[in-house]
């Protein structure tokens, strides 16, 4: 369990989701996702680590998440400095190219 705690700390410390100024309902709305959010971070990390660089489609492949979360996370783990862009792109699942991420 202690990934999940430095996920969170990065989560909380990098990325915040919002602003001191926004009104509570968007605290309540940040809070609702983290958990969630930071799982998903702490599964493609692994998954990349196990498996070496891959785009988003062989991530979702391999940890069973769908694309659309695969997305949303890789942002936010590229700016916390979890993951990088190898440079390189990969044939997604419908044969387009895709960037290909790696830790």
């Amino acid at each position: 369990m202690t990934a999940i705690k430095t996920f969170k700390e990065f989560f909380d410390i990098k990325f915040p989701r919002v602003r001191s100024t926004d009104p509570i309902t968007s605290f309540e709305a940040a809070d609702s996702i983290k958990e969630a959010a930071v799982k998903h971070q702490q599964v493609i990390y692994q998954c990349l680590k196990e498996h070496g660089p891959l785009g988003k489609d062989g991530i979702a492949r391999l940890t069973n998440m769908d694309g659309t979360q695969i997305s949303r996370r890789m942002n936010e783990m590229k700016v916390m400095g979890l993951v990088f862009l190898t440079g390189k792109t990969v044939k997604s699942d419908s044969g387009r190219n895709e960037r290909e991420w790696t830790v």
